[in-house]
C-alpha cells in the first residue's frame, strides 16, 4: 500500500516543481526627476508648501499612462511609478523651485512641522500623459495662495513636451524625461510670479 501510494505521490510532485517555479518580474520602475540644474542653494525665502496636486482618476495609479487615441487609455502594466504620482509632482516641484529661487524653504507641505510657510502652493492637474502623436502634454492651473491674505486667484498653464525616440517601444524612458521637462516648464512659470 506504501508502495502504491509512493507511486502515486512521487510523480504529482515532480510535476508540480516544474510548474510552480519562480516567476521572473519584469517591471521597471520609474521616477520623476529634477531637471532644473543643480546649484547650491542656501537662502531662506521664499517659505512655499506644496501640496499634493489633485490628479484625475485615470493617473491617480501606480502604472504609467498613455492615449492611444479616439479617448483610450493605455495601462502599461510592466512600467509602474515608484512613489505616487502626485507626491512625486509634489517633490519634484520643490526642488525645482528651489533650485530657481535659491530657497532651502520650498517643501512638500507634509515636510513642514508647523505652519511656518508664507504661501501655499496649489495644483490642480487636468491631464499628463503622452498622446499617440508622443507628445506629452501638461494641462493644469496652479495657485499660490498666501498663508494670510485674500484668495489667489488660479492660473492655468499648458505645456507639450516631445517624447525622444528610444530603441524599444517597450522602454519608457523618454516618457518620463518628457514628463520632467514638463514639470520644470512649469516650476519656471512660477518662480516667475514670485
Amino acid at each position: 500500500m506504501k508502495t502504491l501510494i509512493l507511486a502515486l505521490i512521487v510523480p504529482f510532485l515532480f510535476v508540480s516543481c516544474g510548474v510552480l517555479q519562480p516567476v521572473k518580474d519584469t517591471s521597471v520602475t520609474h521616477l520623476l526627476d529634477p531637471v532644473i540644474p543643480d546649484r547650491r542653494v542656501t537662502g531662506a525665502s521664499p517659505t512655499i508648501a506644496i501640496t499634493r496636486p489633485s490628479l484625475p482618476s485615470y493617473l491617480d495609479r501606480q502604472q504609467l499612462v498613455g492615449r492611444s487615441g479616439n479617448g483610450q487609455l493605455q495601462m502599461n502594466s510592466y512600467h509602474l511609478w515608484a512613489e505616487p504620482l502626485d507626491a512625486a509632482i509634489s517633490r519634484i516641484t520643490a526642488i525645482n523651485l528651489g533650485r530657481l529661487t535659491n530657497s532651502l524653504n520650498i517643501q512638500p507641505v507634509e515636510n513642514f512641522v508647523t505652519v511656518d510657510y508664507q504661501s501655499l502652493l496649489e495644483i490642480r492637474v487636468s491631464r499628463f500623459e503622452p498622446d499617440p502623436s508622443k507628445v506629452v502634454t501638461l494641462e493644469c492651473t496652479w495657485k499660490l495662495q498666501p498663508v494670510a491674505g485674500r484668495v489667489a486667484n488660479s492660473r492655468p498653464f499648458r505645456t507639450s513636451v516631445p517624447v525622444r525616440p528610444t530603441d524599444s517601444a517597450t522602454d519608457l524612458s523618454g516618457q518620463v524625461a518628457a514628463m520632467n521637462e514638463a514639470l520644470a516648464r512649469l516650476a519656471r512659470e512660477i518662480a516667475r510670479s514670485l
